[in-house]
C-alpha cells in the first residue's frame, strides 16, 4: 500500500497539485485504507466508503476539540474521488466504489468580518514585529493559512512593495501588491528579527516566519499567536485567520474597490468564490 500511495501522490505533483494538497489527499487515502482494513485497492467495496465516510463524522481532531467541519469532509471526499479516479483510469481498477454516490454540499460558513476598529485594536495589541508581520500577512495582504506557510524571504520585495505567492489553491500564483506601511513593517520585521534568528533546520532557511523553535512557522502557532493577539485586544467570539482574509476582502469592497480587483487580489478564478468571503453592497455588483 505504501507505494500506490507514493505513486498516487507523484501523480498529484505532475498534474500540479498545490503542496497541501498533495499532503492532504495521499493522507486522507492512508487513513481510509488503514481505518478499514483494505488489502486491495483493485476492488473496493462501495459500503467501506460509506463506513469510512460516517466514521469521519465523528472522528476527533488533532490539536483542537470538536469533530471535523463539513468542508474537511468535502475535502476528504474530493480526496477519494480523485484517487478512485485515478485507479480506474490508470488501469489500477476496474470498479470505482465512489462514482454512483452523491454528497451533500458542505454548509457555507457564514463567517462575520472583523469591523476596521477591531482590526485596529488587534495591531494595538501587538507586542512584537513578528505579531504585526503575521497580521500583515494573513489581513493586509490575504493570505489563505497554507500560503502564509509557505512564504520564504525571496517571495517579498520591499522596495517595490510586492509580494508573490508562487503557488496559491490550485497551483495559481499571484502578486500581491502591499501599501508602504505594509512592506516597511514587514521589512523592520525582517531586518531586526528574522535575520537575527537562529534558524534549526536546513530546509527552513529561506522561510520568512520562523516559530520560537527556529522553524518555519505553521497553523497551529499562527492561531496561538493570532488567539493570544484577539485575548489582549478584548475580541470574544470565534475568529480564525481565514477570519482576517474574510475581513480585507470586505473592508477593500467597503472602500470602493471592484470586486475584480478583490478577486485578483485574494486569488480566486471566480467571482462567485469571492462574493462568498467578501459580503458587496447591492449598488457595487450593479456596477459589474
Amino acid at each position: 500500500m505504501t507505494t500506490i500511495i507514493r505513486q498516487f501522490k507523484e501523480y498529484l505533483y505532475q498534474v500540479g497539485y498545490s503542496d497541501n494538497m498533495q499532503q492532504m489527499m495521499p493522507a486522507t487515502v492512508r487513513e481510509f485504507i488503514a481505518h478499514q482494513q483494505i488489502t486491495d485497492v483493485s476492488y473496493v467495496e462501495q459500503q467501506k466508503v460509506r463506513a469510512f465516510l460516517e466514521w469521519l463524522q465523528i472522528r476527533p481532531v488533532k490539536n483542537r476539540p470538536g469533530a471535523l467541519s463539513d468542508m474537511m469532509i468535502h475535502h476528504c471526499v474530493y480526496g477519494l474521488k480523485t484517487f478512485f479516479t485515478w485507479l480506474e483510469v490508470t488501469g489500477q481498477a476496474d470498479y470505482n466504489p465512489i462514482s454512483g454516490m452523491r454528497f451533500k454540499k458542505p454548509s457555507v460558513n457564514t463567517r462575520q468580518p472583523l469591523t476596521i476598529k477591531q482590526i485596529e485594536e488587534l495591531f494595538t495589541a501587538t507586542t512584537t514585529l513578528k505579531e504585526t508581520a503575521v497580521l500583515h500577512l494573513f489581513y493586509s495582504c490575504g493570505l489563505r493559512k497554507s500560503e502564509g506557510e509557505a512564504i520564504n524571504i525571496h517571495d517579498i520585495n520591499f522596495r517595490e512593495h510586492l509580494l508573490y505567492v508562487r503557488e496559491g489553491k490550485g497551483a495559481k500564483r499571484r502578486v500581491i501588491p502591499m501599501t508602504k506601511k505594509v512592506a516597511a513593517d514587514l521589512e523592520n520585521y525582517y531586518l531586526n528579527d528574522r535575520c537575527s534568528g537562529k534558524v534549526k533546520k536546513v530546509k527552513d532557511e529561506d522561510a520568512f516566519i520562523l516559530n520560537r523553535c527556529g522553524t518555519r512557522m505553521r497553523g497551529l502557532s499562527y492561531w496561538q499567536l493570532l488567539k493570544k493577539l484577539l485575548r489582549n485586544a478584548g475580541i470574544t467570539g470565534e475568529v480564525s485567520l481565514h477570519h482576517l482574509r474574510h475581513s480585507i476582502a470586505t473592508h477593500l469592497l467597503q472602500g470602493g474597490m471592484s470586486m475584480e480587483y478583490v478577486r485578483d487580489f485574494l486569488g480566486h478564478r471566480q467571482l462567485e468564490s469571492t462574493q462568498i468571503y467578501a459580503k458587496a453592497d447591492s449598488e457595487q455588483l450593479k456596477l459589474l
